[in-house]
């Protein structure tokens, strides 16, 4: 099989890279989300928590 034999993928590459492609997307969602809400939830604990230290 040959590279370009591999990437017509027997005639059904336009529905096969663009499912590549959204699975792609959607792992790169599922880290990415999560990431980012521990972030700001750090960020906000951090904010209370010098809040705090700086009423005492």
């Amino acid at each position: 099989m040959s590279l370009s034999e591999f990437l017509h993928m027997g005639g059904y590459a336009p529905y096969v890279w663009p499912s590549y492609g959204i699975a792609a997307l959607v792992l790169w969602w599922n880290l990415w989300v999560p990431a980012r809400r521990l972030r700001q939830v750090r960020a906000r604990l951090r904010r209370r928590l010098r809040r705090e230290e700086a009423s005492r």
